[in-house]
């Protein structure tokens, strides 16, 4: 049965090996003995050996037993250590070398237990000259303690190794080395071989892999801070962010939240060698990045840029926003092309879809769902002002001018109603447009000018002329009715919200919804809404652009769930941007 041995710093110094070997000693002076033979008359008939001595004041760095010519050498080659050093350097033997024969097992083992309990009470000096390249290994266990400054160095032997080398029979050891601030230790299996030095003496064959196995020549080994990671956002459910074309611009803008910081973290890593990559041997602290979840959700996010994506094909620009009426997160946003995010930082009038306000404010000065409002096939203001559908609807009330999406009627009523300004200022305070928003990325606020004219303010009522918004404000309009109180979206938890002055009035909110109800299930937004159960409510809207293709807007809510779309150049808003605001409720929304 063979024996474990556990070496660690603090045990006896052990110079004496017992052996009859000059061995090494502590003394004070530095010298040389030679010891000549009685007779050197004598000499071609005996041994011309000499024991030789190296001792240095306060440590020996070398104990050799020369043999003729052999042992200038060795001591030369021991002392300036020729053959390389370092804590990792190979080294390559002299052909004047004198060749080495393996140890014995029993003096394999005998080598290894007196070179482990010098390495592991910290005597580098000691440990080295137990070695047949006493330099080299100072230079290396002294880097080793230096790079690598553990609290705690434990050397367990561990027997004969399974297989030799080439040097002989192997021996086994497991370091544990312990670290400051690591609840963990380092613990790795290692060997190392003995050679019979001239005189018979076994030592340890000094190696870089001593050290460790991986320590080849050329590379270094040493406790080292490791690269600052990169804080990652995640969305609401922590799943990642990264491969969705809309959110690149938008996750690079993202930074952990105030008074969070970047952990540093260490390591032991082995590094150097041409072509060789560093290698991470053991984590002493990892490092670590704030965590920062954003509101969106990954796979209502996946479905947003397929919508887009799909009505943006031949190049028309368009963009989506999902918002969550109770909490006013924003779920998911969606913009091609890439580059510019026009979803939250675009400006365009809204069309149609305006007129949510527009009926808000004229409930509120004292027009009720039922009260004629007729569609007539042209009006003006003095400008010349017709519908999409034309012809005359004398019959139609506050709500079919809403679901039929009368332009005409609309006009007609708010210069009938309203005072220049109040479209603005509905907007602002119970809708929150035009208020300074922090969602936690860049974002354009609400443009909603007051009038010059009537001209200007027909304009308006119907979403025209000099309003300036973008998806995410007209996801929050949707929002808005269906909840019934104004919450800023957001993308982040930690930033500051804008509140809104006023609050939408609870009968105005009611009859908005059925209002919007009815445009998704009898009116305009009939088509895409089709299909989608549960609490819906929509409304198109279609702005001309100078004799070009029109553009498509869309507003809708399916439960929890509101979204705007709209798509440049799309045509009518029940076609473009209400195909892709419906792909969005039907994936996410809950009746």
């Amino acid at each position: 049965m063979r024996d474990e041995h556990e070496y660690g710093h603090g045990h006896g110094n052990g110079h004496d090996d017992g052996t009859g070997y000059a061995g090494y000693a502590e003394l004070d002076d530095e010298y040389v003995e030679f010891e000549e033979p009685e007779d050197a008359a004598d000499a071609p008939k005996r041994s011309t050996a000499k024991r030789v001595v190296l001792v240095a004041a306060g440590g020996v760095f070398a104990a050799l037993l020369a043999v003729g010519g052999y042992g200038v050498y060795n001591i030369v080659n021991a002392v300036t250590d020729k053959g390389g050093s370092g804590t990792g350097g190979g080294h390559a033997t002299p052909a004047a070398q004198a060749p080495q024969e393996p140890a014995t097992a029993e003096q394999a083992e005998a080598a290894a237990k007196e070179f482990l309990a010098a390495w592991g009470r910290g005597d580098v000096a000691a440990a080295a000259a137990l070695t047949d390249r006493p330099d080299a290994a100072r230079a290396a266990l002294t880097a080793f303690h230096e790079n690598v400054p553990t609290r705690a160095l434990t050397l367990t032997g561990a027997g004969p190794a399974p297989s030799g080398t080439a040097d002989g029979p192997a021996v086994g050891f497991r370091v544990k080395a312990e670290f400051e601030g690591a609840t963990d230790a380092w613990e790795y299996d290692s060997a190392l071989s003995a050679v019979r030095a001239q005189g018979g003496r076994a030592v340890v064959h000094w190696a870089p892999t001593v050290l460790h196995p991986h320590l080849t020549p050329g590379r270094t080994i040493a406790v080292k801070a490791l690269p600052d990671p990169v804080s990652k956002p995640t969305d609401r459910n922590g799943k990642p962010l990264e491969g969705f074309p809309s959110l690149v611009g938008v996750l690079s803008k993202i930074t952990p939240a105030d008074g969070t910081a970047v952990v540093t973290g260490r390591a032991v890593v082995l590094s150097g060698g041409a072509g060789q990559e560093p290698e991470q041997l053991f984590v002493l602290t990892p490092a670590s990045a704030p965590q920062v979840k954003l509101t969106l959700d990954a796979d209502l996010q996946q479905v947003a840029e397929e919508a887009v994506k799909q009505q943006s094909a031949g190049g028309k620009p368009a963009s989506l926003v999902a918002v969550q009426p109770s909490t006013g997160h924003i779920l998911a946003m969606a913009y091609a092309p890439t580059g510019f995010n026009r979803a939250v930082a675009g400006g365009q009038p809204p069309g149609s879809t305006m007129k949510v306000i527009t009926a808000a404010a004229l409930l509120e000065a004292g027009v009720t769902p039922d009260t004629a409002v007729p569609c007539k096939d042209t009006t003006y203001s003095p400008r010349a002002w017709h519908n999409d559908d034309r012809g005359d609807f004398p019959a139609y009330t506050l709500t079919d001018d809403f679901t039929h999406s009368c332009n005409t009627g609309f006009i007609d009523k708010s210069l009938e109603k309203l005072q220049p300004g109040t479209l603005g200022k509905v907007a602002h305070d119970q809708f929150g447009l035009g208020l300074e928003w922090h969602t936690g990325i860049p974002s354009r606020d609400a443009t909603i000018p007051a009038p010059g004219n009537k001209d200007e303010a027909a304009a308006q009522y119907i979403g025209q002329g000099q309003i300036q918004v973008n998806s995410l404000l007209m996801a929050s309009v949707a929002a808005t009715v269906q909840n019934g109180t104004f919450r800023q979206p957001v993308l982040r938890e930690d930033v500051k919200r804008a509140t809104a002055p006023g609050k939408l009035p609870a009968d105005v909110a009611r009859d908005l919804r059925a209002m919007m109800a009815k445009t998704a299930t009898q009116g305009t937004a009939r088509a895409p809404m089709s299909g989608l159960s549960g609490q819906i409510g929509a409304k198109t809207g279609t702005v001309e652009a100078g004799g070009q293709a029109t553009n498509s807007w869309f507003i809708a809510y399916r439960g929890d769930l509101a979204v705007a779309a709209e798509v440049e150049g799309g045509g009518h808003g029940n076609s473009a941007a209400g195909v892709a605001a419906a792909q969005v409720l039907k994936a996410g929304g809950k009746g």
